[in-house]
């Protein structure tokens, strides 16, 4: 397979599954086994980066008529009962820093388990049993909707989450950034749906979340790359123009997907849960578990 049409199919495995609750790691870790792509050459660990930057930036956009209402009701919130610490951007940011900080220290031991298929395939299914679990005991409630008695959900809305919520969620996405194939999106879902958000607010929040902490850890790493620092660096001036064509060509193409792939899930969550998303996960998680053992991983 050419650069080009390799260039293609990595940018639509990583639009559609960065924000899926199935691990765009891990599915990038797959399709990089299959095409014998070499996990030690600079540029294709840059390729990465770059795809997954282009994921990214669909959510500005797609989310920017709800990141505009934020905005302009900051710090107060809609009905003037929030603060800078409890409005729904401010516990964006919270979230955010509490899974930053733990997650910057622990950046050995990611180092050391990203490439590791026997986590992946494991993290995949634990994963997805969890969130089947977890979405199992939250259907009555997504049925019966808002006000029902004996309700496990109280937080219907982005709006109406709380500070303890925002903390809890945060801490829950270390597990993703130290357990590849555990993925972000899972985790902060699945952590929403446990302590007592809607299927949508959790998502959601969760997209919101992903802003700036896949923003700042992607460009982070892009940033070390260019610079021809870290662990198997290339340096712009490596890059010929046949290098730029295949970096833009996944970046697009992440980017169009990505987008496709949020509208689409949004939809969907509404009316039918995470169910077959963890099923998914299951299968796809033994199977991983089966191709490292057949490769000796």
């Amino acid at each position: 397979m050419n650069d080009y049409w390799l260039s293609l199919v990595l940018g639509i495995i990583e639009g559609v599954t960065e924000f899926l609750p199935v691990s765009s790691t891990a599915h990038l870790r797959i399709a990089e086994s299959l095409f014998h792509i070499s996990l030690g050459d600079g540029y294709w660990k840059m390729y990465t980066i770059v795809i997954q930057l282009g994921a990214i930036l669909c959510l500005p956009i797609y989310f920017r008529g709800r990141i505009g209402k934020f905005l302009s009701t900051f710090p107060q919130g809609e009905r003037g009962d929030r603060t800078v610490l409890t409005h729904p951007l401010g516990l964006t940011i919270i979230a955010f820093v509490v899974t930053a900080i733990p997650a910057f220290l622990l950046t050995k031991i990611i180092g050391k388990h990203l490439e590791s298929l026997h986590i992946m395939g494991a993290s995949l299914m634990i994963g997805g049993i969890i969130m089947w679990i977890v979405d199992a005991m939250n259907a009555r409630s997504e049925k019966l909707g808002p006000g029902a008695p004996g309700s496990r959900i109280h937080t219907w809305r982005m709006e109406e989450i709380s500070l303890s919520q925002a903390v809890w969620i945060g801490a829950c996405q270390i597990l993703s950034a130290v357990f590849p194939g555990t993925s972000r999106s899972m985790s902060t879902i699945a952590a929403g749906q446990i302590a007592g958000m809607s299927r949508a607010s959790a998502l959601e929040f969760s997209f919101f979340l992903s802003i700036p902490t896949m923003v700042v850890a992607t460009c982070y790493d892009l940033l070390k790359s260019l610079r021809g620092k870290g662990a198997n660096p290339i340096g712009v001036s490596q890059i010929d123009a046949h290098g730029w064509v295949v970096l833009a060509l996944g970046f697009v193409v992440s980017f169009l997907v990505a987008y496709a792939a949020v509208a689409w899930f949004m939809a969907w969550v509404r009316k039918r849960g995470f169910a077959p998303f963890a099923i998914y996960r299951i299968i796809v998680g033994a199977l991983v578990l089966a191709f490292a053992a057949r490769l000796g991983a």
